[in-house]
């Protein structure tokens, strides 16, 4: 306890950057996990995994993955961030070397790629706002598609409001963990308020038991249907960021006061009870509003609407929200607007935790913050422009880099292995934290056996399924496709090979400049030999 209180006091007189006080951090946990994952890609992926029976065994699934893969793999990154003080690639190369370098990169670019795409869809999120508060709603579907298809498809706005975000999320962290702080401070609970509001609004709707009861009712033959395992676990994987790496440099403002074993549990489980509350919200509010219009509309058929995924994965919450909420008239107008409020304020939280990521990562390769801000958001906005201008490439993305959050965890898995689970759950927990649970023995029994076993079995069930043609008939496995087997290995597989040739030929550099520091040494040390050698004859001489 007396090493602790030393170690603390060192950080204290170090002026390390850290959160000031425990309502910013939790704050700052949450909006980095809380964001338009859980309003508009959660309710989406339930409702497509539902069948007409309804959609609690989707839930089951989600929910055993929140314990044993989505906690785990975040309590990897509170440690690791915390312990290193750096971000995802210093903290591989700090733990287990230069060698596992390119591990750290893959974790890194998997999260920026994904960021970039989700600049986009927060624009559509700000468009959305700013456009509910000037015009009407729509009051049919073909009127709410026609309007999601003039933005996105039929102008440059996407690019304007791309950049938007991407510059929003880079204001926030200009200075650091004191800009992130503050901004979450302010964002989170406004968020939270809207989101109650919403949700308890939506519980007062006539009908709405039946959406709720439809979700929570079993269909138990889709236990066997592989599609409703990889989404629930890329699902959880995506709604709490376990594997994007976010909390490895949140955890890097940490000190050992801040309870990290209490947080990588406690927040993901309040993100997920958001997300469910979001789904439910969501499910009352569509089923309520449909049978208020068709009284004789079945309940596969108004399932049938929430699985319209629509252009970009829209169907749900950019064409069919508006619609439903303009049926209850000037309020209708007033939710609409909370609705995408909402939805835009999750969105800058979360992609605040990503551009801190790899502003964070160019701040430990010696790039001062100030000129890596800048640096990052150019960054994303460029790598975001395809999806902006193109709705199939965000589709596509969309697919192959929202499942490589498995990967990203199987790497985290890699890192803790080889390290050795046991010493890491002592250095980095148990003997580094005051006031903090306990981090159990079971834990490593997670990391190293079921989880790795989880993500084998899941890739391995997830390509089975595409190559067995069960994704539908319009695209084949083999084809270069949007969402094909072959079209994500290409991408996964040409992201690896280079980063691992990039850290190869990193090591060969570094070997060659020490080979050719020893041999200057050795040269050095002959030079010196000969000089006392000559030194020592003279003094025989005398």
């Amino acid at each position: 306890l007396a090493q602790l209180k030393t170690m603390d006091n060192v950080e204290r007189v170090e002026e390390r950057p850290h959160f000031r006080n425990r309502l910013g951090l939790i704050c700052s946990c949450l909006g980095s996990v809380v964001g338009t994952g859980n309003i508009w890609r959660f309710p989406r992926i339930l409702a497509s995994n539902s069948e007409e029976q309804g959609g609690l065994v989707f839930l089951i699934a989600w929910v055993l993955f929140l314990v044993l893969w989505s906690s785990p793999m975040l309590l990897i990154e509170y440690g690791t961030g915390r312990y290193t003080r750096k971000a995802v690639i210093g903290s591989f190369r700090h733990i287990i070397g230069d060698g596992a370098t390119w591990c750290g990169a893959w974790i890194t670019m998997v999260t920026f790629l994904i960021s970039c795409y989700y600049s986009v869809v927060l624009g559509w999120c700000l468009y959305y706002f700013v456009y509910m508060i000037g015009h009407d709603l729509p009051e049919t579907a073909a009127e709410g598609e026609k309007i999601f298809q003039d933005f996105a498809e039929h102008s440059n706005w996407p690019i304007l409001t791309h950049a938007i975000a991407s510059s929003l999320a880079g204001l926030a962290v200009l200075r650091g963990v004191s800009t992130i702080e503050k901004t979450n401070m302010f964002l989170v609970p406004l968020l939270l308020v809207i989101i109650l509001f919403t949700f308890v609004w939506s519980l007062t709707r006539d009908y709405a038991d039946v959406g709720i009861r439809f979700l929570f009712t079993p269909h138990w033959d889709s236990f066997g249907e592989p599609r409703l395992w990889v989404d629930a676990l890329s699902q959880n994987a995506f709604d709490t960021g376990a594997g994007m790496g976010l909390m490895i440099p949140y955890a890097s403002f940490m000190t050992i006061n801040n309870n990290i074993v209490k947080y990588g549990i406690l927040i993901p489980s309040i993100n997920n009870l958001i997300s469910l509350i979001c789904g439910i919200m969501l499910f009352a509010t569509v089923f309520s509003t449909m049978i208020a219009l068709e009284p004789t509309i079945s309940k596969p058929g108004i399932l049938d609407i929430m699985k319209q995924a629509g252009p970009g994965s829209t169907g749900l919450t950019f064409i069919w929200i508006p619609v439903l909420f303009s049926t209850i008239g000037t309020f209708g107008r007033i939710l609409c607007v909370l609705f995408f409020a909402c939805l835009s304020i999750a969105g800058v939280t979360s992609l605040v935790a990503n551009v801190e990521m790899v502003t964070h990562t160019l701040y430990d390769f010696g790039v001062p913050r100030k000129f890596g801000m800048p640096c990052t958001v150019l960054l994303l906005f460029l790598g975001g422009l395809a999806s902006a201008l193109n709705l199939d490439v965000l589709t596509n993305q969309d697919f192959v880099w929202g499942f490589a959050l498995v990967i990203n965890g199987f790497m985290l898995q890699i890192m803790v292995v080889t390290y050795g689970s046991r010493k890491f759950r002592e250095e980095m927990f148990n003997r580094y934290s005051l006031g903090d649970w306990r981090l159990p023995r079971v834990w490593e029994w997670l990391v190293k056996i079921i989880a790795p076993l989880e993500a084998l079995f899941i890739i391995g069930w997830w390509a089975y399924d595409l190559i067995d043609g069960e994704a539908g008939d319009e695209e084949k496995w083999y084809e270069f496709g949007r969402e094909t087997l072959v079209i994500t290995v290409v991408q996964w597989g040409g992201l690896m090979v280079l980063l691992f040739s990039i850290n190869m030929i990193y090591l060969c550099c570094r070997r060659s400049e020490g080979e050719d520091t020893v041999r200057l040494l050795g040269q050095k040390d002959l030079e010196t030999s000969a000089t006392e050698k000559v030194i020592s004859y003279k003094d025989v001489q005398l």
